[in-house]
């Protein structure tokens, strides 16, 4: 067994201290949580002993050393050529091997490792799993490329084939089962060890004993399930290791974000846990990577390696002109974590749209704010608003809902400058407000109290009281027109009818097809406010209620790239986004229509 003590000798020269050294003095770039996690190795090389834990850099050195003496990479320019570790690469497989515990296993029982696409991850964590089940001295070790299904496990595995094909000594002292792509088993003769795929309904009803588990892209899985079969079937083995993998994800309740949190918080030392393992890229809090090229390394190691800085420009020149694509880029390129997968927008482009806004907003959106002081600067905003409709024409969206969504109705008007003005008005269900709020984990009782909302009385919307208060502003204001789908509408237009109130709407769809009617569809209204956003011409009262349909909708694109609105997932709605999207489509519509009269005045 190796001794506790640690010479400076042995540390001088090994690759992970170097590498740990480099970046915590600040040689090597790197973000806040690669920082801590050197940072971490370098104070245990001092204190870790007393623990119990020893460091042996030759060890670590040895597992390095395999990558490319056996293995060789595969795919495109790389191809054939052997598998050189580069120095963050280096430091992960160093870390993981050569720290011991007192009886010589490994201290390491588990690893997780967030990096940009295209950075290496899944070679390595292939490499690492033809050790151990070649060179780890583990009988019968059962190594797996897991995932939730089959194919998303077989991404790794694939790269595990080909590495036994490409090199001599590996096919010598392996066997396969499948022919080309449908491998599906490496076996090691002399120990009886295997590597395989598995997905988490296929592990049996006994379940995997893994000396080696390696889950790949954490942030598709749906739940922990994966990981759980991994750790219940490690108990019998001596030192096995799970070796997690994953680009940033977008939905903060996930098992990868727990994995994420679980890490940062161990490599930054807010969290004691010596057998877990922890890399997260991550960019420091003030760098944004659509602005400067010089925060791209700390998301990505191997920038100029494995992953070019013209590709990286390209993905940013195009999520600039497609927002929907911004965050899907700063998710998998920059290891920043979104708000959702594909969202429609961008926060702080919608923020500065925002007018009499609460300058805590993030208070608001959780229901913790003062309801009285929200009311009044909502009611001040919302009055000054409506003073700059008066004697204008107005165009309004209007989105129905049954027993579960919100109603909402959008009210626009076009200014001589072309800029937009907006308000938009929520109704609920009042019976069941605190229930769906404390499912949808938003405070509908606070933003009714603060008069963002308006509660209706019984277990669905009232539609009078939503034509009452459509009277009241028609009153107030020209209404040209009301842009709504035609869903619930005849159940709407009766309760109009025994108001008394008449309005003139106009039918558009939310779908991908074009009103026959009105010529209206939801494509083109979105572009609309997307231009709108973008010049800074839209100007919206500000509501809570508001800004967390925004954070909600993702856009859904047919194979035209034409784009309308989906939901997130099930708990999150969208409707005040619908109604103002419908609102401004109608109103820079109708604009168009009259552009040409305009323009002949003037020939």
């Amino acid at each position: 067994m190796a001794s506790k003590a640690t010479s400076a000798r042995s540390t001088a020269s090994d690759p992970a201290t170097q590498y740990a050294r480099a970046v915590v003095e600040g040689r090597i770039v790197a973000g806040p949580d690669v920082r801590n996690a050197c940072k971490r190795h370098l104070d245990d090389l001092v204190s870790a002993a007393a623990r119990g834990f020893t460091w042996n850099p030759e060890i670590g050195q040895r597992v390095i050393d395999f990558f490319p003496d056996v293995l060789c990479l595969n795919g495109g320019e790389f191809e054939g050529e052997p598998f050189h570790l580069l120095d963050w690469q280096k430091f992960i497989v160093g870390s993981l091997f050569g720290w011991l515990r007192e009886d010589g296993s490994r201290r390491f029982r588990e690893a997780y490792v967030e990096g940009g696409k295209g950075c290496g991850k899944s070679p390595l964590a292939a490499g690492i799993g033809l050790y151990m089940m070649l060179a780890d001295n583990e009988q019968r070790a059962e190594v797996y490329a897991a995932a939730t299904r089959r194919d998303q496990a077989m991404v790794l595995f694939r790269d595990a084939v080909a590495m036994v094909q490409l090199s001599p000594r590996l096919r010598e002292a392996t066997t396969t089962q499948g022919r080309d792509d449908r491998v599906w088993n490496i076996g090691h003769r002399r120990s009886g060890s295997f590597f395989r795929p598995i997905a988490s309904d296929e592990s049996g009803q006994s379940g995997p004993r893994p000396h080696c588990g390696l889950i790949d892209e954490i942030h598709e899985h749906r739940n922990g399930t994966v990981i759980n079969i991994m750790r219940a079937g490690k108990k019998g083995r001596r030192q096995p290791l799970i070796f997690m993998i994953t680009n940033s994800g977008f939905d903060r309740t996930s098992v990868c974000y727990e994995q994420h949190e679980y890490a940062i918080r161990v490599a930054g030392g807010a969290l004691a846990d010596d057998s877990f393992f922890a890399f997260a890229c991550s960019l420091d809090e003030t760098d944004d990577p659509f602005e400067s090229e010089d925060c791209w390394i700390k998301a990505n190691p191997s920038l100029g390696q494995t992953i070019k800085p013209d590709y990286l420009r390209e993905q940013v020149h195009q999520a600039r002109g497609m927002p929907s694509l911004a965050s899907t880029v700063r998710r998998l390129n920059f290891c920043q974590w979104v708000d959702a997968e594909d969202p429609w927008i961008e926060g702080p482009l919608w923020f500065a749209c925002e007018v009499g806004r609460p300058p805590e907003s993030g208070d608001v959106l959780r229901g913790e704010a003062d309801a009285h002081e929200l009311m009044a600067r909502a009611d001040a905003a919302r009055r000054d608003m409506r003073a700059a409709f008066r004697g204008k024409k107005v165009s309004g969206g209007l989105d129905l809902s049954g027993t579960q969504d919100l109603t909402a109705a959008a009210f626009v008007t076009v200014n001589e400058d072309e800029t937009v003005d907006a308000f938009v008005d929520f109704w609920t269900p009042g019976d069941t407000m605190i229930e769906r709020g404390n499912r949808d984990k938003v405070g509908y009782d606070v933003w009714d109290r603060a008069g963002f909302i308006h509660a209706t009385d019984g277990r669905s919307v009232a539609y009078r009281e939503v034509a009452r208060e459509l009277a009241v502003l028609d009153a107030e204001m020209e209404i040209e027109g009301i842009a709504c789908d035609p869903y619930r509408m005849k159940d709407f237009e009766r309760e109009c009818d025994a108001e008394g109130v008449a309005l003139p709407f106009v039918t558009h769809g939310q779908g991908f097809g074009r009103s026959s009617e009105s010529g209206l569809w939801m494509p083109r209204s979105i572009e609309l406010v997307e231009q709108l956003i973008f010049e800074g011409r839209l100007r919206v009262v500000f509501n809570p209620c508001l800004r967390w349909n925004v954070s909600n909708a993702v856009v859904e694109a047919d194979a035209k790239e034409n784009r309308i609105f989906r939901k997130r997932k099930a708990i999150g709605r969208i409707d005040g986004l619908v109604a103002l999207t419908m609102a401004v489509g109608l109103a820079l519509n109708r604009s168009a229509e009259r552009e040409p009269e305009y323009q002949m005045y003037f020939l």
